[in-house]
C-alpha cells in the first residue's frame, strides 16, 4: 500500500497556515532578508524623499516583512510590491512574490492582471530613473539605450519568476492529481477485492446449502423407506416369515441405492478440486485473490450441476410410487397432459418434490392414503402430492425429522423460477403443491 493523498495530509504538521515546519522556517528567512533588504534602500529612499533616514528604514523593514504572508496572501504582497515599486525598493520581494502568486490557485486572470501591473510600474520607474540619469550626465549611451533599458529590466524582474511559478504550479497540480487517482484507483481496488470475496463466500454459501439439500434428498428418503420395511420386519418376523424375507430383501435394496447416489455425489465432489493448492503459497494481490476465488466458486457450483444433470428424472416416479407402495402406503398415481421431456433440471426438480413429499408422508403420517399427481402443461409442469389424515393406530416407526424438507423444496423450486405452496388441508391432511416453468 502506497502513502498518498490523505497520509500526507495527516503528515502535515506546521504553525498558522503553513503546512510543514520547514515551509515556516524558509518564509521566516526569507522575509528577514527581504526586510533587511528594504531597509537599507530605505536610507536612499528617505534622502530622496526629503524624510528622516529612521523613517525610511522603519518603512523598509515594515514593507519587506510582509513577504512573511506570501503563502496565505499573495495578492498582498504583490500589491505591496508595486506599491513600493517607485521608491525603488523589495527586488527580493518582488521576485519571490510575483513567484509565488503565479504559483498559487488563483485563477489566471488575476495573476495575469497583477504581473502586468507589476511589469508596467517596473519599466514606468526604471524609464524615468534611467531618463533622470542622462539628463544628469551620469549617462550618455543615446537615445535608442532608454526603451531597451526600461523594456529589458520589467521583463527580466517580471517575466522568470511568473514563468516558474507558473511551471512549479502546474507541476504541483499534476502531482496532486496523480496522487488522487492513485488513492481513487487503491480504495476501487479494496472495493472490488471486498466484493471478490463477498462473491466467493456467497458461492461457497449456495454450494453448501446445495450439497446438504442433495444429502437430504438422497438420504432421507432411502433411510425413511428402510426405517418402515425395518419396523415392518420387526412385526412379521414370526408371524410370516416368507413376508419378513422379503421386507428384508427391501430393506437390502434400499440401502445399496442409498450408498449408490452417495457415492455419486461425493464423486462429482471430489472431481472439482484438483488445483485447488497449485498457487496457495504465491504471493499475489488481494484483489486477484479474491477475483480467482469467486471464479473457482463459480465454476465448482456450475461443474456440479452440470455433473449432477444427469439425476432421477421424471420416468422414473413409477419406481419411486411403487417403492412407496411396497413399504405398506396406500398411494395413487395420475399423470394428466401428454407426457414429454423436460431440461435435466426440471425433471429432477420434479422428481425431488415428489419424493421429499411421500418421504414426510411416511414420516408424519404413517398409514395414511396418498395421492400423487402430476400435469404436464403447454409451458410447465405441475405437481401435487396430497395425503389424507392418519390412521388412529398407525406404524410404529418413529422417524426423526429435520425440519429441512420442505425448506430445501421451496429452495429448488424458487431457483428455477417456479412457484412451491405447501399446508394442511381442510380434511386433515397435508398437501404439496409445486408448478415449474418449463417452455
Amino acid at each position: 500500500m502506497t502513502t498518498t493523498g490523505e497520509d500526507h495530509v495527516t503528515a502535515r504538521g506546521g504553525p498558522w497556515w503553513w503546512g510543514r515546519r520547514r515551509s515556516a522556517v524558509l518564509d521566516v528567512g526569507l522575509a528577514a532578508v527581504s526586510a533587511l533588504e528594504c531597509g537599507l534602500e530605505g536610507i536612499p529612499f528617505a534622502r530622496d524623499a526629503g524624510i528622516p533616514v529612521a523613517v525610511g528604514v522603519v518603512f523598509g523593514l515594515l514593507a519587506g516583512s510582509v513577504l512573511l504572508v506570501r503563502r496565505h496572501w499573495p495578492i498582498a504582497v504583490v500589491l505591496v510590491v508595486i506599491a513600493i515599486t517607485p521608491a525603488q525598493m523589495g527586488f527580493l520581494m518582488g521576485l519571490v512574490g510575483l513567484y509565488t502568486l503565479a504559483a498559487s490557485e488563483l485563477p489566471r486572470r488575476i495573476i495575469a492582471s497583477l504581473a502586468g501591473m507589476s511589469l508596467v510600474g517596473t519599466f514606468i520607474v526604471t524609464l524615468v530613473r534611467v531618463r533622470q540619469d542622462m539628463v544628469r550626465g551620469e549617462l550618455d549611451l543615446g537615445d535608442w539605450f532608454l526603451p531597451f533599458a526600461s523594456i529589458t529590466t520589467s521583463l527580466g524582474l517580471t517575466a522568470p519568476p511568473v514563468l516558474l511559478g507558473l511551471y512549479v504550479g502546474a507541476r504541483r497540480r499534476l502531482m496532486e492529481s496523480l496522487r488522487e487517482r492513485a488513492d481513487s484507483l487503491e480504495r476501487e481496488l479494496q472495493l472490488l477485492a471486498e466484493r471478490a470475496e463477498e462473491r466467493a463466500e456467497w458461492a461457497r454459501n449456495e454450494e453448501r446449502t446445495r450439497i446438504a439439500r442433495e444429502m437430504h434428498d438422497v438420504v432421507a428418503h432411502r433411510v425413511s423407506l428402510m426405517v418402515v420395511h425395518a419396523a415392518a420386519l420387526q412385526a412379521v418376523a414370526r408371524k410370516d416369515p416368507e413376508k419378513a424375507v422379503k421386507n428384508a430383501a427391501l430393506v437390502g435394496d434400499m440401502g445399496r441405492q442409498a450408498l449408490t447416489e452417495l457415492r455419486e455425489m461425493l464423486g462429482v465432489l471430489r472431481s472439482g478440486g484438483g488445483g485447488a493448492g497449485r498457487s496457495a503459497g504465491a504471493s499475489v494481490p488481494l484483489a486477484a485473490v479474491g477475483a480467482a476465488a469467486a471464479a473457482a466458486a463459480s465454476r465448482a457450483v456450475d461443474e456440479a450441476r452440470r455433473a449432477g444433470g444427469e439425476g432421477p428424472s421424471l420416468s422414473e416416479i413409477d419406481e419411486l410410487v411403487g417403492q412407496s407402495a411396497a413399504a405398506g402406503m396406500v398411494v395413487a398415481l395420475s399423470v394428466e397432459g401428454e407426457d414429454r421431456s423436460y431440461a435435466g433440471e426440471v425433471e429432477a426438480t420434479a422428481y425431488r418434490v415428489v419424493q421429499e413429499a411421500l418421504t414426510n408422508v411416511h414420516k408424519h403420517a404413517p398409514g395414511a392414503k396418498a395421492y400423487v399427481r402430476l400435469a404436464h402443461r403447454v409451458s410447465e409442469i405441475a405437481m401435487q402430492v396430497e395425503n389424507e389424515p392418519p390412521p388412529e393406530a398407525g406404524s410404529s416407526a418413529r422417524l426423526p425429522s429435520g425440519g429441512n424438507g420442505l425448506v430445501g423444496m421451496k429452495e429448488r423450486v424458487s431457483a428455477l423460477g417456479g412457484v412451491f405452496v405447501s399446508g394442511p388441508t381442510d380434511a386433515g391432511g397435508f398437501r404439496v403443491s409445486a408448478v415449474i416453468p418449463a417452455p
